[in-house]
């Protein structure tokens, strides 16, 4: 079994409310130097395979249910 990983992250023109709250939590507890927060979403998924027409049609699940193609962007990577 091979796994494959999507990256769901909300496109850079979006506010992002939850990656702001953890952003602003984060001196409380006295982190810094960090200067931004984005949060996103990851997915595992386990396959036979991991070949292109397998990366395809899980590109395709990512663009149609994973992800809000409208404000969020994806990546389809393999784990090593």
């Amino acid at each position: 079994m091979v796994r494959v990983i999507v990256d769901v992250m909300p496109k850079p023109e979006i506010l992002d409310p939850q990656g702001k709250a953890v952003l602003g939590a984060l001196p409380r507890l006295g982190f810094t130097g960090i200067s931004e927060v984005r949060q996103g979403k990851r997915f595992e998924l386990e396959v036979e395979a991991a070949d292109d027409a397998t990366l395809a049609e899980i590109a395709e699940v990512a663009q149609t249910l994973l992800s809000n193609p409208v404000i969020e962007d994806f990546v389809v990577r393999v784990d090593a």
